[in-house]
């Protein structure tokens, strides 16, 4: 083919055109996939963090927005052979991390103590801010904060290092606010879910 302007466009034209074609195609194959398996992490990781329940807590899902906040959490509430409030789960988010985001789900009891944690997503740097899906169920000093209720405390709980109640992360200082911040918005969810149920 010859090098002039119209068949160099008209190459250029065809490899995106034939190129925009592949990657839909690459995507429309993927989304669903993806999608799944999005929802089987949400499933585990609710079910690993929530006291025994009889229920379908992601059936019954519901989105609530904390007192003060704009952006509306989802909350897994669990629930008894009696269809009673036995717990939940919280999806919850900082914006406070180091790298950025971080996505977490909580659990809570009914009296509102958090009884376990799944990180979901975070950017937050290896071997620092990432030792936060470990760091904070551990029982060493004060790190861990399974037991602890955010709501019993004013003003939620905060690090060591601000005059709080959970040592944080070894050099990653900022990843453990950021961490309580989230666990503090879900504690807040949590609350008002159980006030709208009384």
């Amino acid at each position: 083919m010859k090098s002039t302007l119209v068949n160099m466009v008209l190459s250029l034209g065809i490899i995106t055109v034939v190129a925009g074609a592949l990657l839909a195609w690459v995507f429309s194959m993927t989304e669903g996939p993806i999608k799944q398996a999005d929802l089987d992490k949400q499933i585990a990781a609710v079910s690993a963090v929530t006291p025994e329940f009889n229920n379908d807590p992601v059936a019954e899902a519901v989105d609530i927005t904390p007192e003060g906040e704009s952006t509306p959490l989802k909350v897994f509430p669990a629930r008894d052979a009696e269809g009673k409030l036995v717990g939940a789960a919280v999806e919850s988010y900082s914006s406070a991390g180091f790298s950025g985001d971080i996505k977490l789900i909580y659990g809570f009891d009914v009296e509102g103590n958090v009884t376990g944690y799944e990180v979901m997503s975070h950017a937050e740097t290896p071997g620092l801010g990432a030792k936060m899906g470990d760091w904070f169920k551990m029982s060493e000093g004060k790190r861990s904060v399974i037991g602890l209720n955010p709501s019993a405390t004013e003003g939620g709980l905060t690090v060591s290092k601000d005059g709080g109640q959970v040592d944080a992360i070894t050099a990653a200082t900022i990843t453990s606010r950021a961490f309580l911040d989230a666990l503090n918005r879900a504690s807040r969810a949590y609350s008002q879910l159980k006030s709208s149920e009384k």
